[in-house]
């Protein structure tokens, strides 16, 4: 009896044994799985705290308040056209005129001013024979056309309300960001204000073929009647003025591109101040700096831009900045291409001083420049742009004299002379042209009769032939 209840303890106190070691190392096994982070689970908690988890679920952006302090800034802009239509069959048989009809444009515009002063692009309104505005709130009234500047296709309107109206502060495009989050404000296929959302694809785009564009591109949807609209950023402030769309539809398919507000600020002062845009420019000729081109000309660097030629008389040539110098800084703003300088220069004056960073003998400086006036590079006579002969032409033959056609827009010169861009202009009237200084003089000694005190011209062709005409 004895040997069995010893037996019988033995047996319970190894059970109790055996069952306490299983429970120990089963609830050790369950403790050491719970904090093993690669067995968490798959499903992030609103308040799972760590960095990246505080990133998806806590930090976004609320466009609510730029939304709403925006949509009453920006209205409906209507531009009212006569065109003639082309004349009919009984038209030409009784000898009628074509009857003018009324064609309507549309587009938005941006209230910058409480005294009713309203940003546009300058292709809503072009043509117009009347023009007028709707606010958010439907009141409709008359605009009257400050200015306008073609090549930024800025243009400023006017009208008068009885009390101050809703507007929209600038901000500074200069320090808008790729990826920031933007706002499209506009009135799309007439309706009333739309608002979409996107961020920055890109800054300094340039959609032309003579990098004269600096456009801010972005992912917000641009549709037609947006053009004028407004891009804002997130705290409500302008940054761009929606002008134009990639599409090969007519509406938007992904693509669309803001004048800067930096840009479109300068030319709308310009207008209200001086009647017209003040152009200051630096006075260097070259190109963006790529892969290939810094191979072709041994440079270490593959982004900025490489002066080629630095005009005379211009602010950079009195500064010192020579040729093979790279631009990498305007002021703060990096400069990696043509667009970048371009852009940067269209919120400058003439006299306003930039610094100029350069690289030169893979060295940094930093140089002060004073902008000029753009006339000491070109000057526009007979609708044609001309610039001083280029120093390259000046060393690759024994041409020392004459300005060379940059642009013409002159259909009779065009067309029946055959003269165009690389066309060198020699003299008018036997007066010989030596640079563009002698093409303001004769202008200024004409005025608006220039053209018809014109009455010999002598020019050269691309190959450098000799050729006059003379008009009777």
């Amino acid at each position: 009896m004895k040997k069995i209840l010893t037996l019988v303890f033995v047996s319970v106190l190894g059970g109790i044994i055996a069952l306490s070691a299983y429970t120990l190392f089963y609830s050790n096994q369950q403790t050491t799985a719970l904090t093993d982070d690669s067995l968490a689970p798959p499903l992030i908690n609103a308040h799972f705290d760590t960095k990246t988890a505080n990133l998806i679920t806590k930090e976004y952006t609320d466009f609510t308040i730029a939304a709403e302090n925006t949509i009453n800034s920006v209205v409906h802009v209507k531009n009212t056209s006569l065109v003639t239509g082309q004349p009919t069959l009984q038209d030409l048989f009784f000898g009628r005129r074509a009857t003018p009809r009324a064609q309507v444009g549309t587009g938005s515009g941006v209230i910058i001013d409480r005294n009713g002063y309203i940003i546009t692009n300058n292709h809503v309104i072009a043509g117009s024979s009347s023009i007028s505005v709707t606010l958010n709130d439907n009141r409709e009234y008359e605009a009257e056309l400050i200015g306008t500047d073609e090549e930024t296709d800025i243009a400023l309107l006017k009208i008068n309300a009885e009390e101050d109206l809703p507007s929209i502060a600038f901000g500074d495009s200069d320090t808008a960001k790729v990826g920031e989050w933007v706002l499209a404000v506009g009135n799309p296929f007439n309706l009333t204000s739309t608002v979409t959302a996107g961020i920055i694809s890109a800054k300094s785009r340039d959609l032309s073929a003579n990098n004269s564009q600096s456009f801010i591109q972005t992912d917000a949807a641009v549709n037609p009647g947006n053009s004028g609209g407004a891009l804002v950023n997130a705290r409500g402030e302008l940054i761009g003025i929606n002008t134009a769309i990639s599409s090969q539809t007519g509406s938007y398919i992904g693509y669309s591109f803001a004048v800067p507000s930096n840009i479109a600020r300068k030319v709308i002062e310009d207008i209200m101040e001086f009647g017209d845009v003040q152009e200051g420019v630096l006075g260097v000729i070259g190109g963006s700096v790529n892969g290939r081109f810094a191979e072709e000309y041994g440079i270490e660097t593959s982004q900025g831009f490489f002066v080629k030629e630095v005009e005379d008389n211009s602010g950079a040539k009195k500064a010192g900045i020579t040729s093979g110098d790279i631009i990498k800084k305007l002021d703060n703003v990096e400069i990696s291409k043509f667009s970048d300088l371009s852009g940067y220069l269209k919120t400058k004056r003439p006299n306003d001083v930039v610094n100029v960073e350069i690289l030169r003998d893979d060295e940094l400086k930093v140089v002060p420049v004073k902008l000029s006036k753009s006339d000491i590079i070109s000057v526009e006579f007979l609708e044609m742009e001309l610039r001083n002969l280029p120093t390259k032409i000046k060393k690759e033959t024994d041409i020392k004299t004459g300005v060379i056609v940059q642009r013409n827009q002159n259909a009779f010169l065009y067309s029946r002379l055959g003269i165009r861009p690389g066309y060198i202009i020699t003299g008018i009237n036997d007066i010989e042209i030596n640079t563009i200084e002698d093409i303001s003089k004769f202008t200024e000694k004409y005025g608006k009769d220039v053209q018809d005190n014109i009455f010999k011209l002598e020019y050269m062709d691309r190959n450098f032939d000799k050729k006059e005409v003379i008009f009777r």
